[in-house]
């Protein structure tokens, strides 16, 4: 791979120790260049990187709403192209409750419209910085503080929401899922997604050691674990032609992902093995 070797996010921020996010919008960085104009929404990302009167960041930022990173990334990317100035990254990063959940509107139009930039959601399955609320990215079973496991609740009684196909669904040019515990295979899709001329969105799965409950030097571990387990499936959605950009020799059960983790050990066998099956369906789905 080629990628600058100069960071542009800081050291010193104040993630957690093991924070899944810092590190994907490290290599995102890195793959895209100087070059680069960063939008955050509210979130994780946002209140590390940018205690006042500090910032994490050696490239232009914005701090914008959890609800309108797309509409203020569209208006960047508006503002470049009048001053034909279109060579700039445009890049907006969301966690998944300021993606799939407050900020879809927003990041809806600007897909539909064609903005030629691109949307990275930093996906740690739940409002972490708020309290760790679940989100509609939070997966079935998991415990937070809004689904809890307790005597009225085993946890969250959903589905984590598709994002990455309703993106693919408006039929932009370029769509993938990512996740930290592979690099290159994520480097690779920023800056496929970057050379793209039009909109592009990346799902980048990022375990979260405060808000799932592991130990911090078990990060990439875990990731991998969601991946080798068929948990999250990496593949990219180019022009409507689907590709698998990554497969396990052989899946491993699903059990090994969940067990590790503090918010699923209240699961009992009943409701691993309904996981085990949901996933199984996912990946014969999708070829896996």
């Amino acid at each position: 791979m080629e990628i600058s070797d100069k960071e542009y996010l800081a050291p010193g921020h104040r993630g957690c120790a093991g924070c899944g996010a810092s590190i994907g919008v490290r290599l995102a960085l890195n793959a895209l260049g100087k070059n680069t104009v960063a939008i955050s929404a509210t979130g994780c990302l946002e209140v590390m990187t940018s205690p006042y009167p500090e910032t994490a960041w050696e490239i232009p930022w914005m701090h914008v709403a959890f609800e309108n990173a797309g509409a203020v990334a569209s208006g960047v990317e508006s503002a470049l192209r009048i001053q034909g100035k279109d060579d700039v990254n445009v890049v907006a990063f969301g966690g998944d409750g300021g993606t799939v959940d407050i900020g879809l509107q927003s990041l809806s139009g600007a897909m539909e419209r064609g903005h030629n930039l691109t949307y990275i959601c930093y996906d740690n399955e739940a409002y972490i910085d708020t309290g760790i609320q679940r989100s509609g990215g939070t997966p079935y079973g998991a415990s937070t503080t809004t689904s809890p496991n307790g005597s009225g609740s085993f946890g969250e009684d959903k589905p984590k929401k598709d994002m990455p196909m309703i993106m693919a669904a408006h039929g932009i040019p370029y769509v993938a899922t990512a996740s930290i515990a592979y690099p290159e295979d994520f480097v690779n899709k920023v800056k496929k997604a970057a050379e793209i001329k039009g909109p592009a969105y990346i799902h980048l799965h990022q375990p979260c050691t405060t808000g799932w409950g592991f130990a911090s030097e078990k990060t990439i571990e875990m990731g991998r674990l969601a991946v080798e387990t068929g948990s999250w499936i990496l593949y990219e959605v180019e022009n409507g032609e689907f590709n698998i950009t990554y497969r396990p020799d052989e899946r491993k059960p699903v059990k090994e992902y969940l067990a590790p983790q503090k918010r699923f050990k209240h699961l009992d066998d009943e409701h691993i093995e309904k996981i085990q099956k949901y996933v199984d369906k996912s990946c014969e789905e999708l070829g896996l």
